[in-house]
Formats: C-alpha cells, structure tokens, sequence
C-alpha cells in the first residue's frame, strides 16, 4: 500500500468511493549514532516480533533463530524496553540492561513494569546515554561507548533535561544492542497521498469524532493518526471509520 498502489489510484481507476488508512506505527526509531547498522543491533520491534510471534526460543523447531548475547542493553525506558530486558533474560543472557538517559524517577514506564524488570534481574544504568557502537571486523558489536548526565532545568514536558557531563565517558561491555526509544507511523502511504495532510511527526491529521481527513473520502485512525497507543483505541478509531464511511458513501 502506498508504493504497489496508491490511495489515489484505489480512488481512480480502483473505483472505490472511500479508503480508510489504519497502517499504525510499526516504524521503529533509532539513535542514530555511528555503528548502530551493526550485526547484533535489534530495534525492540524486530527482538520482540521473531522472540514472541515467530517463536524463536524454539528454534530450529521453528525456523527463526535470533542471537543473544551474553551481555545485552536494551536503550529507552518505557513498557517496551523493561519487555525486551526480562525476554533478554529469559532468552539466556547473562545480563541484560537498561540504558536510559534520565533517572529512575522520570522512567516513562509503568512502576510495577520497572519494579518487576528489576524483580527479575534487569539491571538499570541511569543517566546513561550511548554514543557509539563497536563492532570488530565481522561486524558483530563488541561494546558501546557511553557518556553520563546529570539533570538540568525541566524541559517543556515537565521533566527534567539530562545534561552529559564532560569528560565522564566510558565503554560498556555489551554485545548486544536493542533499541526501544519508541516507533512512528511508516511514511509511505502519507507520502503518496496528494492532499493528505499531515502532522511534524508524520502522523495523519483526522478528526478524532469521525476519522476524517483532510482528502475527501479518505478516513484514518489508530496509531497512524494517535502515535503508538493501545489496541483497544485502534480498535474503537475502526469502528467510527467505519461508521462514518457508511453514514459518508448513503450520502447523509
């Protein structure tokens, strides 16, 4: 969608009078620092997806293998990255990280998710952010270069900004990376819509009450439009979609 066939085309020579656009936020973000493209970095999507859905603690009874190594630190701090730590774990790594920039308090996870990562034997290095990632000559990561912070002023969020303190870099010993800092909605589809309009971050501008956009005819809701959120306001964004096409397409 979006690249074989367009909304527009679906409207054209496709022939349909209405589309609704529920393409999520499954596009993971990165940090975007050297050595990220490394053998061994997962994004949190990608670790979680092959570990749970496509069963590769079974493998080679299933065909999927993923590789943990013995000591793996997972970046971000929300419910994502205290899952991909206690899976990390339960996968047979030694020690599993979290590396997060602020402090235990402005954890954006859950308490009780953070309380039962540590419970488990997730261990958490604070005010810790990564700038590089090492990798030998097969590619494969060897270790992560890390600065530390400490907290400024409150940013316009309301939480305090880390500050890196100059000259406190170090080397973590790590060969396994799994980026959880959050994902956003896939460009293509908004890209190739004409009159579509859409927000900075590239989700889609709808009406909440309707699922409107925009593009006449053109409807949209879940994550693509909220930002990564829960199943249950997907789920409840289909069912106005879909009501407002029907009220839409009987000409009320």
């Amino acid at each position: 969608m979006g690249k074989l066939i367009t909304v527009g085309e679906l409207m054209g020579e496709g022939g349909y009078d209405a589309v609704f656009i529920g393409t999520g936020a499954g596009l993971p973000y990165f940090m975007r620092i050297p050595g990220e493209n490394a053998c061994g970095v997962y994004s949190a999507n990608e670790f979680l997806t092959r570990t749970n859905l496509m069963k590769a603690y079974l493998f080679p009874e299933f065909d999927t293998p993923i590789r943990v190594g013995k000591k793996v630190a997972v970046l971000g701090g929300g419910n994502v990255a205290m899952d991909a730590a206690r899976t990390a774990l339960r996968l047979g790594a030694e020690e599993s990280w979290i590396v997060y920039r602020r402090s235990k308090q402005e954890l954006p996870a859950r308490h009780e998710e953070a309380e039962h990562a540590e419970e488990e034997g997730v261990k958490f290095a604070f005010l810790t952010s990564p700038t590089r990632i090492n990798h030998n000559d097969e590619y494969w990561v060897t270790g992560m270069e890390c600065l530390r912070y400490e907290l400024g002023e409150p940013d316009a969020s309301g939480r305090r900004s880390p500050v890196p303190i100059p000259g406190s870099e170090f080397v973590m010993d790590v060969d396994i990376v799994v980026v959880a800092i959050g994902q956003g909605p896939n460009p293509l589809v908004p890209r190739t819509t004409r009159g579509l309009e859409i927000t900075k971050k590239g989700n889609i501008v709808a009406n909440l009450e309707t699922g409107a956009t925009s593009k006449p005819g053109v409807y949209a809701g879940g994550d693509v439009v909220t930002g990564a959120a829960t199943v249950i306001l997907a789920m409840g964004a289909g069912r106005v979609g879909a009501r407002s096409i029907h009220s839409y397409l009987s000409g009320k």
